[in-house]
């Protein structure tokens, strides 16, 4: 767990880039008469470059808000979600999403869902308005999962288990039994049987994300005997998994993303750890996380928008969450 002083560099990061509108990537399926700038087609989320890290700098502001009350940010995080999470500019955000139906599927859904479970069960006047964007989330989770018949193992944005993990999370948190029951169906329809991946070929040279990793983090909220399912799906913890990626050149969008690789191998690797017994090999992976968990943390600051505009919600998610 981080402390306040650690919190308040990371809330600083978000709060850099939530107003700043360019440069952006434009994820853009142009109907009539769209040729608009980002903040119009997107009145919430409209900076961090995209709108995937405008929901996840959101989401860390919140998740350290309620960790930190007393922080220092706290003022300016509230103003700026007072100013972006509106009914108004949340209704935009929704009608958005018609006619769009791949439109950030489903990494962006689940930050969206991370956000909104960051708003359940606490006093506050962002989650109403959330509530419409909420619901068309949850309803496309409902409509695509049971056409998806294979999923997708990529170590970027795409990743079927990552989508599953925090959508799952969701339902559980705000009791949405019906959201529930079906990615804990197709956790097990895609990852059940899977044995022996193949994770001394990870990582891929733009990966934020290690595919083994992300489905056994997944697979400990839906498998009753975890350790059993382990073995058969990593029998042992190869050398690939033991080390921290090497980020080349931090002012690169794609190589930029192994500083996150190496957070997120962070918290898979706990989370994984924590989820066996002893007489497994815990220990080597609680070993490789801190290890990994080090790496990815010294160079959450960059210096580079391209990974400063959304490393910070990587820690906040490995330290907070």
């Amino acid at each position: 767990m981080i402390d306040l002083a650690q919190a308040s560099r990371l809330a600083q990061l978000p709060l850099a880039c939530l107003r700043r509108e360019l440069p952006h990537k434009l994820d853009h399926l142009m109907l009539d008469g769209e040729l608009r700038a980002p903040r119009e087609l997107h009145p919430a989320f409209y900076g961090c470059l995209d709108w995937h890290s405008a929901v996840h700098g959101h989401w860390a502001l919140v998740r350290l808000l309620r960790a930190f009350p007393g922080l220092p940010e706290a003022s300016a995080i509230r103003a700026l979600l007072d100013e972006t999470l509106t009914a108004a500019n949340l209704a935009t955000e929704a009608a958005y999403f018609t006619g769009r139906a791949s439109f950030e599927r489903t990494y962006g859904w689940a930050w969206l869902l991370e956000l909104a479970r960051a708003l359940h069960g606490w006093d506050n006047p962002w989650r109403a308005p959330l509530a419409p964007l909420v619901e068309v989330i949850v309803a496309r989770y409902l409509e695509f999962l049971p056409k998806q018949a294979v999923p997708i193992r990529t170590g970027v944005h795409a990743n079927t288990a990552f989508g599953l993990a925090l959508a799952l999370d969701f339902a559980r948190a705000v009791d949405h039994r019906e959201l529930d029951k079906l990615v804990t169906e197709r956790a097990f329809a895609y990852f059940g049987n899977d044995v022996e991946v193949p994770a001394a070929w990870e990582p891929s040279g733009e990966d934020f994300f290690s595919p083994a990793l992300v489905e056994a983090e997944l697979m400990t909220r839906v498998v009753p005997h975890f350790a059993g399912w382990l073995v058969r799906f990593l029998p042992r913890l190869p050398a690939s998994l033991r080390v921290p990626a090497i980020v080349g050149d931090r002012s690169d969008p794609k190589l930029a993303h192994l500083d996150g690789l190496n957070l997120s191998r962070a918290w898979c690797l706990r989370r994984i750890a924590a989820a066996l017994p002893a007489g497994t090999y815990r220990d080597e992976l609680a070993t490789a996380a801190e290890r990994h968990a080090r790496a990815g943390l010294a160079h959450v600051t960059t210096g580079d928008y391209m990974g400063e505009h959304w490393l910070a919600s990587f820690a906040v998610y490995l330290e907070v969450s």
